[in-house]
């Protein structure tokens, strides 16, 4: 997902977006451990989308 496209919604979704993402991350990293998961590179897109949600917030509370 794009900043731009985070821009556009509304902080209550942006909070739906960060639970869902914190959520996909925590079985992202369960699958690590298990040796289940093939594609590392989900951990990192998942940690920026999550990076991307956060700034976001914050410059909106200040």
């Amino acid at each position: 997902m794009d900043f731009i496209d985070l821009k556009n919604k509304t902080d209550k979704e942006l909070q739906e977006i960060l639970h869902e993402e914190r959520h996909h991350l925590h079985e992202l990293r369960l699958k690590v451990g298990e040796k289940q998961l093939k594609n590392v590179r989900a951990i990192r897109k998942t940690k920026n989308l999550v990076a991307k949600v956060l700034t976001l917030l914050n410059s909106r509370n200040k």
